[in-house]
């Protein structure tokens, strides 16, 4: 696509920006738009009229499908009531492979249940070809005494020595709760949430889009994870944020040659495929049976404080290997 667009963030309208990106030339859009329920944003009314809304999500949704490849995904991050306008028009073309669940409760909106999850979309532009690797993350644990919190009864010495395939219900990443470690932008995501969708549906120096860049996580997921980005930001100073941000950022976040997510020094996502050269840097409890109290450990961590949402002191994390 050359430079002109990769590895950049650039400022504008994200439909006008989206119409000037070639056909077929992302492997993967990650899209977490204005959700339309009057949150303050400095360069975009959150308050448009329910048509000119889904009217106006029509058309960028178009425009996102029209640059993927044959083999790229999209992931669409909204709250479910708009989702289910997403699809009925991703469903005209595009097909569609996982609505998934990630577990982030907001606050009681009155007279209807409350909120407790995010909606994200996953569509293949193809399913045919659609590139997907599956991912693992740790068993989850007690956080006093570190047991296992499910019971596996004699099924322990089957039990994956890392942890669970990823299902489609994410409860394991949470959202930016402190705001020292969010920047000035009413909605922002958790990095290692944007790492996985990346882990499981891009390879190295793959492309990925975000046409509502805001202050740069996809971005910055992307860069650390050996991929390609373009990142579209209608307001400036975001923008500008966003690449004061990338240029601290290093193409790092890996064991040996083997892109993983880290979330404070420890691997939070891995693929599948990567586990068995992985392994051999991790400390597996043995009899296996003992996992049901001890995890597997890696051999050596970096000292570095890893912490992705405090952009003023974090430092990509990276292991001594």
């Amino acid at each position: 696509m050359g430079e002109k667009y990769t590895n950049q963030i650039i400022q504008g309208d994200c439909l006008n920006l989206l119409r000037q990106l070639p056909d077929e030339s992302v492997d993967v859009v990650f899209a977490d738009p204005p959700f339309n329920l009057k949150k303050k944003y400095r360069s975009h009314n959150d308050n448009l009229e329910l048509q000119d809304y889904l009217d106006w999500c029509e058309k960028w949704i178009k425009e996102c499908v029209r640059v993927i490849k044959p083999t790229g995904s999209i992931f669409l991050h909204n709250i479910p009531r708009w989702l289910t306008y997403y699809a009925a028009t991703l469903n005209k073309i595009a097909d569609f492979r996982h609505w998934i669940s990630w577990d982030a409760p907001t606050a009681p909106m009155g007279k209807t249940l409350q909120p407790n999850y995010y909606g994200i979309l996953f569509y293949a532009k193809d399913a045919q070809q659609n590139k997907f690797y599956e991912i693992r993350s740790p068993h989850k644990r007690c956080r006093k005494c570190g047991y296992l919190l499910k019971d596996y009864g004699g099924k322990k010495a089957l039990l994956h020595p890392f942890g669970s395939l990823v299902t489609d219900v994410w409860t394991d990443i949470h959202r930016i709760r402190h705001n020292k470690y969010r920047d000035e932008h009413p909605c922002q995501l958790p990095i290692h949430l944007l790492e996985r969708i990346i882990l499981m549906s891009t390879d190295e120096n793959d492309i990925v889009l975000d046409p509502f860049s805001g202050t740069g996580t996809t971005a910055i997921a992307a860069k650390r994870l050996g991929r390609q980005f373009i990142g579209l930001e209608l307001d400036s100073e975001y923008a500008e944020a966003s690449l004061r941000k990338l240029a601290q950022e290093q193409s790092n976040a890996k064991i040996d040659k083997y892109w993983v997510s880290f979330f404070l020094e420890e691997v939070v996502t891995l693929r599948e495929k990567d586990w068995k050269d992985i392994s051999q840097y991790y400390i597996i409890p043995t009899p296996i049976q003992q996992i049901d109290f001890a995890k597997s450990k890696l051999q050596k961590q970096s000292q570095i404080c890893y912490c992705p949402q405090n952009n003023k002191t974090a430092k990509s994390a990276s292991l001594p290997y």
